[in-house]
């Protein structure tokens, strides 16, 4: 329920009809009278039309979608309604939402006993966490000596999360080994079939080992399995804003954003455990994990995640005790300094297989190109990619039309969502 508040535009007027009526008690005349006629009618009959206005009016506000991504159109329906028998000339809806470049205000007009409804578009061009609502509801009596505000405090949350594009030119460098990771089987039906043994490691586990093979060689060998390796991909986004160029949706920081989004989704759909670091003012840490459940808490992640001050060397140094051998560390971005790259040599030393998504700061608008960079990671064998901003250009195209949600599937619901 609305807060309601009917407020008296000026105080002269009581102290025009109270001298009136003083007036006419002393010195009775017919002008007096007449004009105290006029003036108290036109009080009680503006009270009483702004009263009704109060007590009649409702707003009803429904989203289609409680989330979108980058590039969506958002479309709101409102529908206001008059329950009484008197018309509200002119009502003037305020709408305090805080999507960019979303404005539903507008002053409308309604007879009594009807209702109106209206549709609001809008296209999601920011990700981010975002506010439909509270509105405001402004009338008034035609003399204008009373105004009517109907306060809607309630405001829902809005996730706008970035695109998931299709990245065909980018394949993950493997992590893990023969016989490692989860093999991908039926779901009611888990088989494991041997395909051969080999030495054993010291981060294997000690179910492994075969041991008739070990007897006959005076040597632990562990078993290995049939199957692909499905190696964790641990996905790690610089977020130095030192690092960063560009503005808006042309910058280095929305990129990032999107090859991250992008990846996990791939990764997570094709059976593997995703996990995402990130630091802007706060850290976020999610280990890896399958599933859908961690596949929305990563997007819902990067739908918020800003810039910050910490460097990415700084990042990898603390990840550190927390990578396996043969984890596949997926690193994005733009930064030209050879910092981090110290930071990287004892993760490889120590087992990790990285792939970094290099970002071209020039392509961007910025100065330098990581000529120094690949020449660095070419010397320490690593995959890298070269990405400039032309490879994400589909994301931006999305922005001028109405896009269905790529790669996210809602929950079955009605077709629309009351907010208010």
């Amino acid at each position: 329920m609305p807060e309601v508040t009917q407020k008296l535009n000026t105080r002269l007027m009581p102290f025009l009809v109270g001298g009136l009526i003083l007036i006419q008690l002393l010195e009775p005349f017919r002008g007096w009278q007449i004009l105290l006629v006029g003036l108290g009618g036109a009080w009680l009959l503006g009270y009483l039309w702004a009263r009704s206005l109060a007590r009649n009016l409702w707003l009803m506000r429904e989203i289609r979608f409680g989330w979108a991504q980058v590039g969506d159109r958002l479309t709101e329906r409102f529908t206001l309604e008059n329950r009484g028998r008197i018309r509200a000339l002119w009502v003037e809806i305020v709408d305090h939402s805080t999507l960019p470049g979303y404005q539903p205000s507008r002053v409308v007009s309604i007879v009594g006993n009807r209702s109106i409804r209206w549709f609001r578009e809008a296209v999601c061009t920011h990700r981010g966490l975002f506010r439909l609502g509270p509105i405001r509801m402004r009338t008034g009596d035609p003399f204008g000596l009373y105004t009517v505000d109907l306060e809607y405090p309630l405001s829902i949350p809005l996730l706008v999360m970035p695109p998931i594009l299709p990245l065909p030119t980018i394949e993950v460098a493997a992590g893990g080994r023969p016989g490692e990771g989860r093999v991908k089987t039926d779901a009611l039906e888990r088989t494991v079939s041997v395909s051969h043994v080999r030495e054993y490691q010291s981060d294997d586990q000690w179910r492994w080992i075969h041991w008739p093979t070990s007897a006959r060689h005076q040597s632990l060998y562990v078993r290995t399995f049939d199957g692909a390796p499905a190696g964790d991909w641990w996905v790690v986004l610089d977020m130095h804003r030192e690092a960063h160029v560009g503005i808006g949706q042309n910058s280095t920081e929305e990129h990032e954003v999107i090859l991250a989004a992008s990846l996990a989704d791939r990764g997570i759909r094709s059976g593997r455990a995703v996990g995402l670091v990130a630091a802007n003012e706060d850290l976020i840490w999610l280990p890896p994990q399958g599933g859908e459940g961690q596949r929305w808490q990563i997007l819902y992640s990067l739908a918020q995640v800003d810039l910050g001050d910490r460097p990415l060397g700084d990042l990898l140094t603390r990840m550190g005790s927390s990578l396996g051998r043969n984890t596949s560390l997926v690193i994005i971005t733009p930064s030209v300094d050879r910092g981090w790259i110290q930071a990287l040599v004892p993760l490889i030393d120590r087992g990790v297989i990285p792939t970094v998504l290099l970002l071209n700061p020039q392509s961007f608008g910025g100065s330098s190109e990581p000529i120094e960079v690949q020449s660095s990671l070419i010397n320490l064998g690593v995959t890298y990619y070269l990405v400039s901003r032309d490879l994400l250009e589909d994301a931006t195209a999305r922005f001028d039309q109405m896009g269905k949600m790529s790669g996210i599937h809602e929950p079955s619901r009605e077709p629309w969502e009351v907010v208010l």
